[in-house]
């Protein structure tokens, strides 16, 4: 299933990651681990906001996904399904099917 995770950054912790020079790398690990097909990074809320795009096969995933961000960056962390264009058209046609509306 394509999931959206949203980690919000804890800004001292954060700027704590920064001043020492390992948040380049703290991220790629967490990303290379993730493979998500889109990245977005940014303020969201005057917080350092991570916007994350991939596929979870399964919902145990969920702690090797969360866990970086809650323990390396203090992070609150949400992660919710999403759909492409496609997804949502396939969904709203098999509704207009099920209801009898075509």
């Amino acid at each position: 299933m394509r999931v959206m995770l949203r980690a919000t950054m804890d800004t001292e912790k954060a700027n704590e990651i920064i001043r020492s020079g390992r948040m380049p790398g703290l991220m790629k690990e967490t990303l290379d681990r993730i493979r998500p097909e889109a990245a977005y990074f940014g303020p969201l809320s005057g917080r350092r906001t991570a916007l994350l795009v991939f596929d979870m096969a399964d919902s145990s995933e969920l702690p090797a996904v969360g866990e970086p961000f809650f323990t390396q960056f203090g992070a609150e962390v949400e992660v919710f399904p999403i759909m492409t264009r496609e997804d949502l058209q396939k969904g709203l046609e098999s509704i207009g099917r099920s209801a009898g509306l075509d």
